[in-house]
C-alpha cells in the first residue's frame, strides 16, 4: 500500500514546525501558507584553501498549500510573518512527495 506522503508525513510535519507566511507568487497572487523555516549554516572553500562560514536561508513546504496556479518558482515574494523578513525564492527544489524546499535569497538579490 502506497504511502500519502502529504497526508502522513508533510501535513503532521508542517502543524508541528511550520509557522506562518505570507506568499506573494511573481504571477501576482498572494495567500498564506505554513512553511519550516530554516537558516542552515555551511562552510565554503573559497580559492585561497580557507573555509569561510555562510548561511543558506530554506523554507520548506508543502506543495498542497499553493493554489494549483500559482505553484512556487523563481523570483516569488515571502515574508516570514514572525520575524518580519522578507525573501525572495532563488530556486525551488520538489522532493516529489509533495514537499518543495525553496532556497531563498534577500529580496532583489540575484546570488546567494
Amino acid at each position: 500500500m502506497p504511502i500519502d506522503w502529504n497526508a502522513v508525513v508533510i501535513g503532521p510535519l508542517q502543524g508541528v514546525f511550520g509557522e506562518p507566511v505570507s506568499y506573494t507568487s511573481i504571477l501576482g497572487g498572494s495567500f498564506q501558507i505554513t512553511g519550516v523555516y530554516d537558516k542552515a549554516f555551511f562552510a565554503v572553500n573559497v580559492e585561497t584553501g580557507s573555509l569561510v562560514s555562510t548561511s543558506q536561508p530554506t523554507l520548506g513546504v508543502q506543495l498542497s498549500q499553493f493554489p494549483s496556479n500559482y505553484l512556487p518558482q523563481q523570483g516569488d515574494q515571502l515574508l516570514i510573518v514572525g520575524t518580519g523578513e522578507q525573501w525572495e525564492v532563488r530556486e525551488v527544489h520538489s522532493d516529489g512527495k509533495g514537499g518543495a524546499r525553496l532556497m531563498l535569497n534577500v529580496t532583489g538579490q540575484t546570488d546567494v
